[in-house]
Parts: structure tokens; sequence; C-alpha cells
């Protein structure tokens, strides 16, 4: 697989293990969007397609992930939110470790990982969000991944205005930051989709969540069996 800077990083994970190709999916999008729910839907059909699924989250999937992640949200509505470098830092620091310790070997015998956020949040949080630069953003994602770039991203496109009439939500800090930063975020990943067609899957999330499912599976099935 290739970085966001186009060298050839590492050897493509897919080649070792059962000589099954490794896939790498990741479902993308803001707040509510059905992210969770897509996600066991989607590696209940690979099970059943006969296929090995390791599911991931971020930031999490480790331990030191989910220390991290700990340190983030664990944030009562007083304190101040973490500084945007912080919080990058943060992110990719989890990231580089879920990469390391489940992400590569999974992908080395030939699983299908399914991965809730990737680099691709990172992009549409720190940098559209919240305002970073984004050469500092992309520095700290390739360090983070070594070059690891999905194979398919879905991303699941819900206007925050409806994210937030979904049930009933204990804010965590980034959902606090307002209406407009989730909206720049939104548009963050808008723009990604639309730079990469051919890695990524943009679907409605106010859409029935079996019909999202279907539309999800179709393209995924068409990857594994290609």
């Amino acid at each position: 697989m290739t970085g966001v800077d186009g060298e050839q990083n590492h050897p493509p994970p897919s080649r070792a293990g059962t000589g099954r190709p490794g896939v790498f999916v990741t479902l993308e999008g803001g707040e509510g969007a059905g992210k969770s729910t897509q996600l066991a839907a989607l590696a209940r059909l690979l099970t059943e397609a006969g296929r090995e699924v390791v599911t991931c989250r971020e930031p999490g999937g480790t331990a030191l992930g989910e220390r991290l992640r700990a340190a983030l949200f664990a944030a009562t509505p007083d304190e101040p939110a973490p500084a945007p470098e912080a919080e990058l830092l943060v992110f990719t620091a989890a990231r580089a470790q879920l990469v390391a310790e489940v992400i590569r070997p999974a992908l080395a015998r030939g699983a299908v990982v399914i991965c809730d956020r990737f680099a691709d949040s990172t992009i549409a949080y720190q940098q559209y969000g919240r305002g970073l630069d984004a050469g500092v953003v992309e520095a700290a994602n390739r360090a983070a991944t070594g070059g690891l770039t999905p194979d398919l991203t879905i991303l699941l496109d819900l206007a925050p205005e409806e994210a937030f009439t979904r049930g009933e939500r204990g804010l965590d800090y980034l959902e606090r930051l307002g209406i407009d930063f989730h909206r720049r975020v939104r548009l963050g990943f808008i723009k990604l989709a639309a730079a990469e067609p051919e890695r990524w899957l943009a679907l409605d999330a106010t859409h029935p969540a079996q019909q999202v499912t279907y539309a999800a599976w179709e393209r995924l099935r068409a990857l594994i069996e290609a």
C-alpha cells in the first residue's frame, strides 16, 4: 500500500499468511451516523461469507489505545477541551499502536479488517474542524500509519442537525464544540470522498440501516471477490 505522499512504505500486507488478500475497510462519518451498526452488520456478512474478520475502533482497539481514549473523553463539561495539537498527538499515538498491534498482523494473515474511524477522521476533525495545518496533520498521520491506506472507506454522511436528534446522547468534548464545528467536519469528509472516489463510498445515513448495509456490502463483496 502507498502513503499519502505516493511512496510505497511497506510491502502489501495481503501477500503473506493464508495467500488470500487481506482487505482493510474503514467507516467514517460524523457523530450519530450509525458506524457501529454498520460495522456489526458487515462483520456478520463477512463471517457468513467465510472470511476472518477483525473489527476495531479509533481511538482504542488496544490496551494503550483504550487508555488514551479514556484520557481524552473522560473530561467533564467544566474542564477545558484539549488543545488541538495535543488532541492530534493523542489520536495518532493510539493509531500507531493499533496499526502495529492489530491491523497489520491481521492483514498479513489474510483477514478483513473493519475499523470504526482511521486517518481520514483526523483530517476531518483536526484539520477541517479544529483548523490545524494540513501539513502537520499529514505528517502525524504518516508517522502513525506507516503509509497504510484503507482499500475501501465507507462514508456515512449525515447532517449534524440530524445527528444530534438521534436518541439521547451523553455529549463528549468534541460533541460540545458546537454545530459549526461539526459542519466543518462534515465538509471535510465530503471533500475527502470527492477527491478519491475509487476508495470512498459515500452513503446517505438518513436511509434505513438495512438499505445502507446492502449498498456497503455490494461494494465490499466486489472488493473481496476481486
